[in-house]
């Protein structure tokens, strides 16, 4: 057991339910701490009934730190968690950052578990949202029927681009009911019921860094460079949860029923896939749960071996806060 135990970002979006986690989960520990940036040092927390003092982010507020479970952005990791590993403590990241640094293990504890034998910097990655609730739906398709080619849509919650995002959704709607004008604080265009065809910046070959994250970050997860992934990353209207539009070409045919199958036993994942009966998941019934659900599952007409599904999971949640604390579960085994 860890004896000491810090939160990053505690005050965050993701911080706090990786709070909850923690204390719902009854993770083992002897001591806690809560640390956030200059403007949230000071509050305070309540957390297991106990109220404690949120620390500033600084390399001191690391001292005496077994385990931290890092939520903060890219470049707030860069500096800090150096810092952080310095004093002998393992950093359990959710930035993206270290993601694709072949030293740290970029882990999804259902699918690549074994891979936090392989730390080296004292760094664990968590995936990207949207990548982790794809390659828990892929890895049971992957270990049957060898993925080769993977074409996915992504239908993206405001909440992953944080409580300015939720505030722009929010406001912009109540604001385009009424008649009124909204000056937008994250968005490059109004969110409210409209859809974004970009999220993060445009890279090579006209990609975002977002839909290069569904490549790189796949790829390195299942061990296998030969995927091919075709992304499209949409910012939609909606308050939490991620949809994707996955489409999957295997060396290996399987069949609806046969899938069917392979998600039903793939742990983390729960198939709603009664068509007759309109039922596959939404993203007002997948809100608040840790699973990845799955659905809408049928052969593609124009290939061989293709095989098309509806997959949606909490971003906050599982592509975020509950990964993370599964990973510390899992190296506190």
């Amino acid at each position: 057991m860890y004896k000491s135990i810090a939160v990053v970002g505690a005050t965050g979006a993701v911080g706090t339910i990786i709070l909850d986690l923690l204390a719902k989960r009854n993770f083992p520990f002897q001591k806690i701490k809560f640390i956030a940036s200059k403007r949230s040092a000071g509050n305070k927390i309540i957390f297991k009934d106990k109220e404690y003092i949120v620390e500033e982010l600084q390399p001191s507020a690391f001292d005496g730190v077994d385990l931290a479970i890092a939520s903060t952005p890219d470049d707030v990791a860069r500096d800090f968690i150096p810092e952080a590993t310095k004093r002998g403590v393992l950093v359990i990241d959710e930035s993206g950052y270290w993601r694709m640094d072949p030293d740290v293990p970029l882990v999804i504890p259902e699918v690549n578990g074994d891979a936090i034998k392989n730390v080296k910097k004292g760094i664990i990655s968590s995936p990207n949202c949207s990548t982790t609730q794809l390659v828990v739906a892929l890895k049971p398709l992957h270990d049957y029927g060898q993925v080769k080619r993977v074409v996915v849509s992504t239908y993206q919650a405001v909440s992953g681009a944080g409580l300015v995002g939720t505030r722009d959704l929010e406001n912009g709607s109540r604001a385009e009911l009424n008649g009124q004008s909204y000056n937008y604080e994250c968005f490059p265009y109004p969110i409210a019921f409209n859809c974004i065809p970009q999220i993060g910046s445009f890279k090579d070959f006209g990609y975002t860094s977002e839909e290069l994250k569904l490549l790189h970050e796949t790829r390195k997860i299942l061990g296998d460079n030969s995927i091919n992934v075709c992304p499209t990353a949409v910012r939609v209207p909606v308050a939490n949860c991620h949809s994707e539009s996955i489409l999957v070409e295997t060396e290996r045919k399987i069949t609806v029923k046969l899938a069917r199958e392979l998600f039903a036993k793939m742990s983390g994942v729960i198939v709603i896939d009664e068509p007759a009966e309109k039922k596959y998941p939404l993203p007002n019934i997948c809100t608040g749960r840790d699973e990845v659900f799955i659905g809408r599952i049928r052969e593609d007409i124009s290939s061989d071996n293709g095989l098309a599904f509806w997959c949606v999971s909490d971003n906050l949640r599982k592509g975020a806060a509950t990964n993370a604390v599964q990973i510390a579960e899992l190296v506190n085994k």
